[in-house]
C-alpha cells in the first residue's frame, strides 16, 4: 500500500540535478508496428536504469497518453549522456531503430533536459506519497525557512 505523507513537506537537493522530460506520441494508431517497438523501448530502459543506479539516474514518473511522457532525474546531465552513448546500453538501439522510422510521420518523440543548478527549484507535497522529486531526494517539513515558495527559493539559491 501506499505510503501518503499527510503533512507538508518540500524536497531538499544537494547540488546541481539534471531534469529529463521525455515522451512519444502516436500520430497512426492503425500503425501498431511502427509505434510498437518504440512504446515498448522506454518501459525496458527504465528498468535498465533502476537495475543500474550507479549510472547516474535518480528516478521517473511516468503517465500513458497520447503524448506518453516520461519525467527523470538524473545527478548531472554528463551521466544521462553518458547512459546516452553507451554502446552496451539499452538506450542507443532503441533511437537507432526508432531513426529507421522517423521519416514516416507515424510515431513522434521529443525530450527536453533541464540541468537545475543547486537551490534553483521549488515544490511542495500535501497529503501526497513520495512523488517526482520529493520520491529521488529528501523530503523537508514545510515549517519555518520553508513555509512559502519565495524563501525555499531563497533560502536555497543564497
Amino acid at each position: 500500500m501506499v505510503e501518503i505523507r499527510r503533512e507538508r513537506l518540500t524536497a531538499e537537493v544537494d547540488g546541481e540535478f539534471c531534469l529529463f522530460l521525455i515522451g512519444m506520441r502516436i500520430n497512426r494508431w492503425w500503425k501498431v508496428h511502427r509505434w510498437w517497438p518504440v512504446a515498448s523501448a522506454m518501459p525496458r530502459m527504465l528498468g535498465e536504469l533502476y537495475k543500474h543506479r550507479e549510472l547516474g539516474f535518480l528516478g521517473a514518473e511516468m503517465w500513458f497518453g497520447n503524448p506518453t511522457i516520461a519525467v527523470q532525474y538524473w545527478k548531472s546531465f554528463d551521466l544521462l549522456e553518458r547512459y546516452a552513448k553507451a554502446t552496451d546500453r539499452l538506450h542507443r538501439p532503441a533511437w537507432h531503430a526508432f531513426n529507421q522510422i522517423a521519416r514516416s510521420g507515424d510515431v513522434g518523440v521529443w525530450h527536453e533536459t533541464y540541468v537545475i543548478p543547486a537551490g534553483a527549484y521549488e515544490c511542495i507535497y500535501s497529503s501526497m506519497p513520495p512523488f517526482g522529486l520529493g520520491k529521488v531526494s529528501r523530503l523537508v517539513p514545510v515549517t519555518g525557512r520553508h513555509e512559502s515558495a519565495a524563501s525555499r527559493l531563497r533560502q536555497q539559491s543564497g
